[in-house]
């Protein structure tokens, strides 16, 4: 084998590892794959880069969630305007992200998973959203999509709603899927239109939408053997660390 191929082959192979890592996440709690998988391949990746191959396993990922919960439509026909707020905002932040600077959106990004950390907390403001629901709908759905848009991290905004409407844990997985998997749609959407989504990038998503899904339904399986407190407090524990290093990047990328 060619000495020049081998930098290729460990870069598939950290990609690899990423996906199902990010994967196993989701199966267990329900949610998180674009959430964890975003930072992490950051890290070896500029943003857009990231965003690009994840855009085909999220879909895969969010349609086996949708469907693993059961009478999902009962979720979707409450909660539907969400998704369609999502996918505006995620048209808008597609956008941005194509006409920036990938490295401009990694503070960003380090923010959001400080913000998603930190949601019980200052969800406690948003008492007007059971008192205007229309309204909270356009708020939290285009800014979900925006920020799925930009940095592929729609939870912060999401998980706020959620608690600020008391949504039951398998409701909230529905839809937070829903909501992912139409935001996704969307931006892949852009990026066909803008000449990023090549043949290249497609397989190479594909094949991480494969694996990713097999270690999903794999998570699946052990979901009611992990003791659900321990697991999310290793997960916030990881969050909180990619937070930090991605921060730290953007100060030398910036400073440098």
């Amino acid at each position: 084998m060619p000495v020049a191929d081998t930098p290729m082959l460990l870069t598939m192979l950290v990609y690899a590892v990423i996906i199902g890592f990010a994967a196993m996440v989701h199966g267990t709690v329900g949610i998180g794959f674009p959430m964890v998988a975003t930072p992490l391949l950051a890290l070896v990746a500029d943003v857009r880069t990231a965003i690009l191959l994840l855009v085909l396993p999220t879909v895969v990922i969010n349609v086996g969630n949708i469907l693993k919960g059961g009478r999902w439509g009962r979720s979707i026909a409450v909660y539907w305007p969400l998704a369609v707020y999502g996918m505006a905002g995620s048209f808008v932040g597609t956008r941005l992200l194509v006409a920036f600077p990938a490295e401009s959106f990694r503070p960003l990004l380090a923010a959001m998973l400080v913000l998603y950390l930190n949601a019980e907390r200052i969800g406690i403001g948003f008492g007007w959203v059971r008192r205007h629901p229309r309204m909270a709908f356009a708020f939290f759905g285009l800014t979900a999509g925006i920020l799925a848009g930009t940095v592929n991290v729609m939870l912060p905004a999401l998980v706020i709603y959620a608690l600020e409407v008391r949504m039951p844990k398998t409701v909230m997985i529905q839809v937070f899927n829903f909501c992912f998997l139409f935001g996704k749609l969307t931006q892949g959407a852009v990026f066909v239109q803008a000449g990023l989504m090549t043949g290249d990038v497609l397989g190479l998503s594909a094949c991480m939408a494969v694996l990713g899904a097999t270690v999903m339904f794999l998570g699946m399986r052990v979901r009611e053997r992990i003791p659900t407190a321990a697991y999310r407090l290793w997960l916030r524990r990881l969050l909180a660390a990619l937070a930090l290093m991605l921060a730290v990047q953007s100060v030398f990328f910036w400073c440098g």
